[in-house]
Parts: C-alpha cells; sequence; structure tokens
C-alpha cells in the first residue's frame, strides 16, 4: 500500500510518498481502507518540527480519517467489513477524565496516523460516523471538531442567551460556529477578511470583526455586547490574543485554551482573571464517548461540516502548504479515491 512518512533528514522532517506491506489486524484489531483525511494546525507544526510535544519519526502524519472497515481480528465485536467509521484522535482515552497514556496514543505523532490507503487500529479506537456524512466530512470531525465540542458543549455548556466569541475562520472556530447556533447561542467571530467574515455570517454568525481593521477588537466585542462581554470565547490564538479574550468576557465567563497560533508562552493576566471571575480551560480534542455524543447531535440536525479545499492523495504537500497560506475558511481535506 501507499503512505505518506515523515522523515527526519538533518533533524528537519520531510514528507515522503512510501510502499509500505498491506497490514493484517491482530486480536482486537480492525482494518480501515481510508478514504480521506482532514488537516488540522497540529499537523503543521509536527510536519515543521515545532511541534512541543514532538513526534516518533519516521510516523505517518495525521490524526484526521474516516473510511471503511475491510478486515477485523480475532475477537472484535464493535465492527465488521463495510461499517463507515473514523479514528479517534486518542487511541486510549475512551470516556470519563483523560488516563495518563493518553498522550501517548494520539494519532499522527505519537503513534502512526491516516495518511495512507490502510491503517490498522484498536477496535476500541473508532466511531461510527454519521450517515448523511461524505467520507470527506467525516474526516473533518475527530480533531477540530471535537475541540470545539468538548469546550463548548461539554465543559462549556453553551445554551440560548449566551454570547460566544470566535477568533478566526479555522476548523475549530468553524465548528464552534456551528456548535454555538446549533444551541441559540449568540455568536461574534473575528477575522482578517471581510469575505471571509461574510461567510461565517452565512452561517449564523450574529457579528463579524475585522481585526486588521479593528485592532483593539476587544473593544469591540464589549461595545457589541453593551459591555456585559461574552460569556465563552475559544481561545486558538495564543501570545498576541490570550488577554484581549479575557479582556472580552462577562462575570463567571470561560476562556476554552485550545491553541497557539501566535505562540504558547503567554504572561497569565492574573488580576484579569481574578477580576472577571475566570473559567480558564486546556482543551485537547476529547474522549471517544465526546466524540459518540458530538456525532449523535450531528446526525440529529444534518450539519454539514465546511470544507473550503479537497487534494488529492498524490498532492498531499499542496494541502500542507494551503493550510500554512492561512487561506481557507474551514476545513482542508485530503482524499484518497
Amino acid at each position: 500500500m501507499k503512505a505518506y512518512q515523515l522523515v527526519l533528514e538533518k533533524e528537519t522532517p520531510r514528507l515522503t510518498l512510501v510502499d509500505l506491506p498491506d497490514p493484517t489486524p491482530a486480536a482486537g484489531e480492525v482494518v480501515v481502507r481510508v478514504r480521506a483525511t482532514s488537516l488540522n494546525f497540529r499537523d503543521l507544526m509536527i510536519f515543521q518540527g515545532n511541534y512541543a510535544r514532538g513526534a516518533n519519526y519516521p510516523v505517518i502524519p495525521l490524526s484526521d480519517g474516516a473510511g471503511d472497515v475491510v478486515a477485523v481480528g480475532e475477537g472484535v465485536t464493535r465492527w465488521k467489513p463495510g461499517d463507515r467509521v473514523a479514528a479517534t484522535f486518542f487511541q486510549e482515552w475512551k470516556s470519563g477524565p483523560a488516563p495518563p497514556e493518553t498522550a501517548g496514543s494520539a494519532l499522527g505523532g505519537a503513534r502512526d496516523g491516516m495518511l495512507a490507503e490502510r491503517v490498522t487500529l484498536n477496535e476500541a479506537g473508532l466511531v461510527a460516523v454519521p450517515d448523511h456524512l461524505s467520507y470527506e466530512e467525516a474526516a473533518t470531525l475527530p480533531c477540530a471538531a471535537l475541540t470545539a465540542w468538548q469546550a463548548l458543549v461539554f465543559r462549556g455548556r453553551v445554551h440560548a442567551g449566551q454570547t460566544v466569541l470566535l477568533l478566526g475562520t479555522g476548523g475549530v472556530s468553524i465548528f464552534g460556529l456551528q456548535f454555538a447556533k446549533m444551541h441559540g447561542a449568540r455568536v461574534i467571530i473575528t477575522s482578517g477578511s471581510d469575505e471571509k467574515l461574510a461567510r461565517a455570517r452565512e452561517l449564523g454568525a450574529d457579528f463579524g470583526i475585522n481585526y486588521r481593521q479593528t485592532p483593539d477588537w476587544e473593544k469591540e466585542v464589549l461595545r457589541l455586547t453593551g459591555g456585559a462581554g461574552v460569556q465563552q470565547a475559544l481561545e486558538v490564538g495564543g501570545a498576541e490574543t490570550f488577554a484581549k479574550s479575557l479582556k472580552c468576557l462577562a462575570l463567571n465567563g470561560n476562556v476554552h485554551v485550545v491553541g497557539g497560533v501566535s505562540g504558547f508562552n503567554v504572561e497569565a493576566p492574573l488580576g484579569l482573571m481574578i477580576g472577571k471571575l475566570a473559567e480558564v480551560h486546556g482543551i485537547f480534542v476529547g474522549s471517544r464517548e465526546m466524540f459518540e455524543d458530538m456525532n449523535r447531535a450531528i446526525g440529529l440536525r444534518q450539519m454539514q461540516p465546511q470544507i473550503d479545499r479537497v487534494f488529492p492523495f498524490e498532492e498531499a504537500l499542496n494541502a500542507y502548504a494551503y493550510l500554512e497560506s492561512g487561506a481557507h475558511f474551514g476545513k482542508v481535506v485530503i482524499t484518497l479515491g
């Protein structure tokens, strides 16, 4: 089978297309024919060698993927050939609080990921995908969608009457927009592009702020909320935006820290946290149980993930370059046919 690997050359990762033996499942394992994968900012950091947690090079990259079961090992009871499935980001986090082995089970970094024609996974590391979704749409869910779901729904209990602040229009933020509107909340979203803000409004965003035209966007958020602030902020920006997100909060508000596009080393504004009675949550994707709950909601509402571009398997490197450009709205997908 064909697969991509990230290999180190002079301490620099390089994406290489390789031939590997077709996998066969051991007891408790499932072989999945991968139909589509999607990219996340984490994948870009691993590709650039900048991921703080590192990676076990050589590694098959990408945590996200969907396909169909083609073979099962002895004792497998959860799946049968033909089932449509998606991989869980953390193979060892099934439910409840994250166990100690969680980080070491992350696909595309600690373990081989999904950018291959076929993959072998434990039967417990898969979920059924909503029937109405294509493989390309289902492949967007394991990381970005579940991150937004854990933050706003599982932790934040988002509901009607709340206002949610979203930064940018990448995968996590656009899923955050869809989940917030699913639960009846108002949404304020930022972007450096008026075109992207217009697209966000088409998905239900109530207000859009162009941070290039309004660099003090936190003041505009407070103006739009009548000085009250937002109940939840999905913080993906990191060093350059964390304090601004805190300033936007209402009393007893939540900041869900899910990324650090501008860097992870932040001087904590403790006075703001105390003064706002803020709750700050570190969010790292989620468990299989959360994934299954999210998929039930997506299926019930017939929600459609927002895919910006789809690249063929042979153009995987171009998909990375497109994600790095920041031109995308929503998700970037690689299809394997």
